[in-house]
């Protein structure tokens, strides 16, 4: 069980996308350090946490109730592999081994390709990000900008389709 709270991102329920994301990508690895981006309550972070119970999993939101009830909910599962941040406290040299993401489509076209930006251009050389998107909020727009090199020199694919959403899957060239 987790706690949740109003004022963070599908306060009373897991949302469809992040159901869809969690149902549909690989296992993450085994050790390394695997980030969540807008963590929220922090679904993600506390399934990464559980797959991978050797890995640094951080929880990253700008969000201070989130990253509040991430923590907590951390601590209520015994997962001591979680570091809940905000984005500038991340470790600037820090390499990402594997990302997981239900990003935050909402803050607009151009602060989301700076936030993508951003943590895309953090994964190690062989680092993975799995992104969902609905597609009615433009996935595939976004694979094709990020195909396309604008953040970097980046691959995108489509990993799969489920009640309207997108996972995509983002890897170095």
């Amino acid at each position: 069980m987790a706690t949740t709270a109003s004022g963070t991102f599908s306060a009373d329920a897991l949302d469809r996308g992040t159901k869809v994301l969690l149902e549909s990508v690989p296992k993450p690895p085994t050790t390394g350090t695997l980030v969540d981006v807008g963590c929220g309550w922090g679904p993600i972070t506390l399934a990464l946490a559980l797959e991978s119970p050797e890995a640094r999993v951080i929880g990253v939101d700008v969000n201070e109730r989130a990253r509040e009830l991430t923590t907590e909910n951390a601590a209520t599962h015994n997962l001591e592999n979680v570091q809940v941040v905000a984005p500038d406290e991340f470790p600037e040299d820090t390499q990402i081994d594997c990302i997981w993401s239900n990003p935050p489509i909402r803050i607009g076209k151009e602060a989301l390709h700076e936030l993508l930006t951003t943590w895309l251009n953090r994964l190690s050389p062989a680092g993975v990000a799995y992104l969902v998107v609905a597609k009615q909020l433009g996935s595939d727009s976004l694979q094709r900008w990020i195909a396309g090199g604008e953040p970097g020199d980046f691959s995108c694919e489509r990993l799969t389709t489920d009640k309207g959403f997108r996972v995509l899957e983002v890897r170095r060239r």
